[in-house]
């Protein structure tokens, strides 16, 4: 079956934080459990650009390239003896009405839209041995206040290391979301990502008024943070999990 959506994702600034499980708890759909890392519970603030966007293989004009900003929490689902594993969003940010629209009729995902924007630049940073630095920043207004989610990385990006909390975050390859009061599956399909450790980030914003006030004591200083690459993404059709018919 020709996947829903196809693009390619560039650039995921990855702030992780430890969480209480009980402040997810209302955020958890059925049939599916948190997925733990070391035994802590984690959320991730994550920015990227969102490229050569197509829906059904159409690119629609104006809608293909575009920035996403989301805070996401990692669960798994049981399937014949395995396990799934996926995430599911707390809050999605785009610029755009149309992709907010669709994402929430069709995955019931809790899209909102805001005036955004990004950039990546590169420079040299001092020593003996200098080497190439890489900023990215992604910012959004709301209500009239101007947000931003920050990183910056050195060097050249290495393969994800197998069994390290990197693997962890990238290795969810399944999204839930809750629609029309039962849960929904979909498959989202990438090639393992390449990341750069963190030099320096920031997230500035007020997470209270944008996720939530119980998120806002854990949203303060990230437990790690990475960038990813990025590759080409497929997102498969979504279908309802058998238990919630």
């Amino acid at each position: 079956m020709r996947p829903f959506l196809s693009a390619y994702w560039r650039n995921l600034v990855m702030l992780n934080y430890e969480v209480d499980p009980c402040v997810l708890v209302p955020w958890i759909p059925p049939s599916v459990e948190l997925d733990t890392w070391q035994g802590k519970t984690l959320v991730s603030v994550v920015g990227f650009e969102f490229l050569e966007t197509r829906v059904l293989g159409m690119a629609i004009p104006g809608h293909r390239d575009f920035n996403e900003v989301n805070l996401c929490f990692y669960v798994r689902r049981k399937v014949n003896g395995d396990w799934r594993r996926g995430v599911v969003f707390v809050r999605e940010l785009v610029p755009r009405r149309a992709i907010a629209y669709v994402a929430r009729l069709l995955y019931g995902e809790r899209y909102a839209t805001a005036r955004m924007n990004g950039a990546v630049w590169h420079g040299r940073c001092g020593g003996e041995t200098p080497d190439w630095t890489t900023f990215i920043r992604y910012w959004w207004r709301v209500k009239g206040a101007y947000e931003g989610l920050f990183a910056e990385v050195r060097g050249e990006a290495t393969p994800v290391v197998s069994g390290s909390e990197a693997a962890f975050i990238t290795d969810h390859g399944w999204g839930y979301s809750v629609r029309r009061g039962t849960t929904l599956e979909y498959q989202v399909e990438h090639p393992p990502w390449r990341v750069w450790e963190t030099c320096e980030v920031k997230l500035d914003c007020d997470v209270g008024r944008l996720y939530g006030e119980p998120f806002r004591e854990y949203l303060q200083e990230p437990y790690s943070a990475f960038v990813a690459e990025g590759s080409t993404v497929l997102v498969r059709w979504g279908c309802r999990l058998e238990s919630d018919k």
